[in-house]
């Protein structure tokens, strides 16, 4: 089985979410966090799969949400860097990536 590792910044993007949706609706949060762990934990098994959308990135697309899951696979090892809402500009998730 693949090794699934999530950095501290692709936390905050799941708390920045949590917190986005939880604004709309109260337990849309709880939800919003459920769904993206599961796409996450789903890395576990497809992890490598996806094709590289910038540099060495790859992106998992999540199942409810539109948001994608950008991470790098080496070693048996998928590493979550960031959960982007892919709604935003190219130029700022380019740009968050490459922060």
């Amino acid at each position: 089985m693949i090794r699934v590792e999530i950095t501290n910044d692709a936390m905050a993007d799941l708390q920045d979410g949590f917190w986005f949706y939880e604004s709309l609706e109260t337990g849309l949060g709880d939800y919003f966090s459920s769904c993206l762990r599961a796409d996450i934990d789903r890395l576990k098994i497809s992890g490598g799969y996806h094709r590289c959308i910038f540099g060495s990135y790859r992106r998992l697309l999540g199942s409810v949400f539109p948001f994608g899951i950008f991470y790098t696979f080496e070693n048996n090892t998928a590493r979550v860097w960031a959960v982007i809402d892919c709604r935003r500009d190219p130029d700022w998730i380019r740009n968050h990536l490459g922060s």
